[in-house]
């Protein structure tokens, strides 16, 4: 332990850093801020302010509601109080819903928000119904409720409006800019209090006027305008319900859906859409889509498009989780070729050199099928008549189907080749092209001896114009043409390429 003693024991260090040296000390600034975190943070800022507004207008249309005895004055406090309650809900929502999936809420939290806003909605509508039995009450028997509108009174219900207004704008331009269905409650809320605050407003003066200039049936204004509030939050609170509920059950907007549809239809290689389900946990959208795209598609092919579908799904739902499955599908015409590749892919084989015949009326295929070079003669042949048995029942008007099994892989691919004299080759390709009718340009002409036989791979190159079929043509002849001249020949390997235009050639 002597060491250690030591250790801690030994005066700090000091460091010294040379005047040249910048040092910079890492700050949070440097850090880049996470668009998720600074979202919650200015969420959870503007709920919190709209929860002390309310507390503070709670308390203020609760103590001059009861010292001038206006229904409409405590209308509003019961409504600011129920605000309050909201207020303190959609803070609470905000939070929770913020919070990653987990094991048990795989789409997250965002549904929080939706019964937070279906809460708000509950408590307005008890809220309603205690409004319009008082008003009731106090219009039948208005000689036993005086009421005493005086300039706190006024000063009160001004103040509410304009904390209301403030406090609205506030929270709507939160809930659009990260389509928080909890603020969005919260904003109507507080916009419909400026409404109801202006009616009460107007019960106020009504009663101000009657008692001045002795107008009695004005001592009914009170009341009414407690009646006006009751409808004006009945009408909010129903349309908000209908929203939440909506969203909790996984309503989604007709035109939406449509519109979703349409853009995923406009993607080059999309067949059809056959599903697609939407759903809205609190501010997110998650969307399921599948798409028929045709079989023919390599399987990069189809990523693309998936790729693609995404894309143009985040142009309608920006920041959407969007998942996409694609199914293969059969077109309505589609050639003999493509059925023959796609057959033998789904049985493990490869396909080419389909040649199809047609004589009297019949029809009948050749072509080289591709099989492991691991395989044994048994087991490739069972493969090949697999094959060819399912390619019968796919194209019931061939007779007859030859297939020529050739291995490929590693070990099939893989030969040694010894470089050797190209003169012969050469000589042969020049006397096959002196009568022929296209202009052909051979080129970087290479001949190996591997196995026992010659392999030749040389360039041809033709007229930008000519057509492929033509192209092809001339391969067959000329390979047809070196088999029958140089001996020993084995694999020949043609390429054609249009003609370069160099500059020497000016």
């Amino acid at each position: 332990m002597p060491l250690l003693n030591c250790v801690v024991r030994r005066a700090p260090t000091r460091l010294v850093i040379p005047p040249w040296v910048v040092y910079n000390e890492p700050t949070m600034a440097t850090v880049p801020p996470n668009p998720s975190n600074q979202a919650d943070r200015e969420k959870s800022a503007v709920a919190l302010a709209s929860l002390l507004a309310a507390v503070l207008l709670t308390g203020t249309k609760l103590g001059i509601g009861w010292w001038t005895n206006s229904l409409g004055i405590l209308s509003e406090a019961a409504h600011s109080g129920l605000d309050l309650m909201a207020a303190a809900m959609t803070l609470w929502a905000v939070r929770v819903s913020s919070r990653p999936a987990d094991r048990e809420h795989s789409y997250g939290h965002g549904k929080v928000e939706n019964l937070s806003a279906l809460f708000e909605t509950v408590l307005l509508l008890v809220t309603c119904f205690w409004i319009i039995y008082e008003a009731m009450d106090r219009l039948f028997h208005a000689e036993a409720v005086q009421v005493n509108p005086n300039l706190w009174a006024f000063l009160v219900v001004i103040l509410s409006i304009v904390v209301d207004v403030s406090r609205s704008r506030a929270l709507k331009r939160a809930a659009d800019k990260y389509a928080s269905q909890a603020l969005e409650a919260d904003a109507l809320h507080f916009s419909t209090d400026v409404w109801s605050s202006a009616v009460v407003l107007f019960g106020l003066c009504a009663v101000w006027i009657g008692k001045r200039f002795g107008m009695p049936w004005l001592m009914h204004a009170d009341a009414l305008a407690a009646l006006g509030v009751a409808v004006i939050v009945v009408s909010v609170s129903l349309r908000l319900g209908k929203k939440s509920v909506d969203d909790l059950l996984d309503s989604v907007p007709g035109d939406l859906r449509d519109r979703i549809m349409a853009a995923a239809r406009q993607v080059p290689g999309v067949e059809n859409v056959t599903q697609l389900r939407l759903r809205r946990s609190g501010p997110e959208f998650f969307a399921d889509i599948t798409l028929a795209v045709g079989r023919a598609a390599a399987f990069e092919r189809a990523h693309d498009i998936s790729h693609q579908v995404e894309g143009a799904l985040h142009e309608i739902l920006p920041g959407a989780d969007v998942v996409v499955h694609v199914e293969p599908i059969a077109p309505g015409e589609e050639d003999v070729t493509t059925v023959v590749r796609l057959l033998a892919a789904r049985h493990g084989l490869g396909a080419h050199g389909i040649r199809i015949y047609e004589e009297n009326q019949q029809r009948w295929l050749e072509l080289h099928l591709e099989v492991s070079d691991s395989l044994l003669l048994d087991e490739a042949h069972r493969q090949a008549t697999e094959f060819e048995r399912a390619l019968r029942k796919s194209l019931p008007g061939v007779t007859r189907i030859v297939t020529h099994l050739e291995p490929v892989g590693d070990a099939a691919a893989t030969v040694r080749g010894e470089p050797t004299g190209a003169a012969e080759v050469r000589r042969t390709i020049d006397e096959f092209l002196q009568d022929y009718p296209l202009r052909v340009k051979p080129h970087d002409l290479r001949v190996q001896w591997t196995g026992g036989e010659l392999a030749v791979s040389f360039h041809c190159e033709l007229a930008a114009a000519t057509a492929i079929t033509e192209a092809h043509d001339l391969t067959v002849r000329l390979e047809e043409y070196l088999r029958s001249r140089v001996p020993g020949l084995g694999r020949v390997v043609i390429h054609v390429e249009p003609e370069k235009i160099r500059a020497d050639s000016t």
